[in-house]
C-alpha cells in the first residue's frame, strides 16, 4: 500500500512559518513525548487549572495556530521548560497531531486515530481518546504520545492492537457493540458526562476516525454531515452507514487492501462522510460555533456547558 500521501502536510498539521520548530524534534518516541507534553497541556489534566486564553486554545484546530501561541508565550524549542501558563491548552488530539506533524516535517507518513482507551481516568470505563500511528516501512505502529513508559503497563510507543486492546479504535468498539459484545454506557468523554456516552457518541467518532484516516484532522467537538449530535441517536440509515464505515476499517487496519481502496472510495463518494466548508463546533468552553474551514473563522453562540463536547 502507498502510504506516502500521510508524509504530506495535511492543512491541519500544516506548521506554516514555525517548520524550523517541528524540525528540531527528533522523529523518535521520546522526543516527540516531550515535545508535545511541554508545548501542550490537557484542558482538564494539568497541574494548575486552566487559564481563560488556554481555555480558549481548546479551539485551535490548526497546527500553525497552536505554534503560534508556543511561540508567543515561550519562545524557543518545544521542549523548552515552561511554566504552566505558558503551556497551550489542548487535548490528547492537539498532542497526537502535534506528534504526527512533526513526524511529516521528516517525511515520515503518519496520522492520527480516535478511539477509546483503559487507561484514563475511571476504572471500567472506557475514556474517548486519540492517539498516533507512524509507518516504520513495513506497518503502522501506533503510539501514544502524550503517555510516558512508567505511566502504563505496556509500551506507549507500540500499542497493542486490535479489540479489547488497552486503546481500541472507534471502529472497533462500534462493531463489538453492533455484534451484542459491548454495552457503551461506559464508553465517553468521562462517566460524570452521561450526555457524552454510549452509541451516539461512539457513532461520531467512527466518522471522524475515518475524518483523520483521510488527514482531515478535525476538533473532537466538530461535527458534520451524519455524525450525531450531543446526546442524538442515529436512525437506521445512519447506523447502516456507520456500520459499514466501521467494516471497512477495522478490515483496512487488518492489511486488507481492497478494504482500505473501498474505504477510501466511500470517503470521496458519500457526502455524509465529508465536511464541507463549514462544520459545526460544539466547544467545551460552552459555546456553539459555526466554523468556516477555508477562511479559519468560527462565528460563537453562547450554548449551556453541559451540552458542549468535552474532549
Amino acid at each position: 500500500m502507498d502510504v506516502s500521501r500521510y508524509a504530506d502536510h495535511s492543512p491541519y498539521s500544516d506548521p506554516r512559518h514555525h517548520a524550523p520548530l517541528l524540525a528540531a524534534v527528533p522523529p523518535e518516541p521520546a522526543s516527540l513525548h516531550a515535545a508535545v507534553t511541554t508545548a501542550v497541556v490537557h484542558y482538564r489534566a494539568g497541574t494548575t487549572p486552566p487559564t481563560p486564553a488556554q481555555l480558549d486554545d481548546v479551539d485551535r484546530r490548526w497546527v500553525a495556530s497552536i505554534l503560534d501561541a508556543v511561540a508567543d508565550r515561550a519562545p524557543g524549542p518545544l521542549d523548552a521548560p515552561r511554566s504552566p501558563e505558558q503551556q497551550v491548552g489542548g487535548c490528547c488530539r492537539d498532542h497526537s497531531l502535534l506528534a504526527v506533524a512533526v513526524l511529516r516535517e521528516h517525511d515520515v507518513p503518519a496520522r492520527t486515530r480516535l478511539g477509546f482507551v483503559d487507561y484514563l481516568g475511571a476504572e471500567g470505563f472506557r475514556h474517548d481518546h486519540v492517539v498516533a500511528e507512524r509507518h516504520d516501512g513495513a506497518r503502522w505502529v501506533r503510539f501514544d504520545p502524550e503517555a510516558a513508559p512508567d505511566d502504563v503497563a505496556f509500551d506507549p510507543h507500540d500499542l497493542p492492537t486490535g479489540e479489547d486492546a488497552p486503546f481500541e479504535t472507534a471502529a472497533e468498539v462500534w462493531s463489538a457493540y453492533r455484534a451484542g459484545r459491548r454495552d457503551l454506557t461506559d464508553h465517553g468523554a468521562g462517566p460524570d458526562l452521561p450526555w457524552l456516552t454510549g452509541p451516539g457518541f461512539v457513532q461520531r467518532y467512527v466518522l471522524a476516525d475515518l475524518a483523520h484516516r483521510q488527514r482531515h484532522e478535525l476538533l473532537l467537538w466538530d461535527v458534520w454531515g451524519a455524525s450525531v449530535l450531543p446526546g442524538g441517536t442515529p436512525d437506521e440509515g445512519t447506523v447502516a452507514l456507520t456500520d459499514r464505515v466501521a467494516e471497512l476499517t477495522v478490515l483496512a487496519d487488518g492489511g486488507d487492501r481492497d478494504a482500505e481502496a473501498a474505504l477510501t472510495v466511500l470517503w470521496a463518494t458519500d457526502e455524509r462522510l465529508r465536511p464541507g466548508r463549514f462544520v459545526t463546533t460544539w466547544s467545551p468552553t460552552g459555546r456553539l460555533g459555526s466554523t468556516d474551514l477555508a477562511t479559519r473563522r468560527t462565528g460563537w453562540a453562547a450554548v449551556p456547558a453541559d451540552a458542549a463536547l468535552v474532549g
